[in-house]
């Protein structure tokens, strides 16, 4: 599944693995095939989506930058 309407390269389809909500912003883990993706939207971005730990979801990665650490 793609979204079309969305120009961002980098869909990672998953399930919702948790939610840490807070008062104005919440912490969502998606467990993707290539490993959990964390993202933060508002609270009442999660109630308007419905999200539930399960919900299959589509997380949208998009950045200008991306840096590199050497381990």
């Amino acid at each position: 599944m793609s979204i079309q309407a969305i120009n961002v390269r980098n869909q990672f389809k998953g399930k919702v693995r948790e939610i840490i909500r807070g008062d104005v912003v919440s912490e969502i883990d998606v467990e993707t095939p290539w490993g959990i993706v964390t993202s933060v939207i508002t609270t009442r971005s999660v109630d308007d989506l419905q999200l539930k730990v399960g919900s299959d979801v589509v997380a949208l990665v998009k950045s200008t930058e991306v840096s590199i650490a050497k381990l």
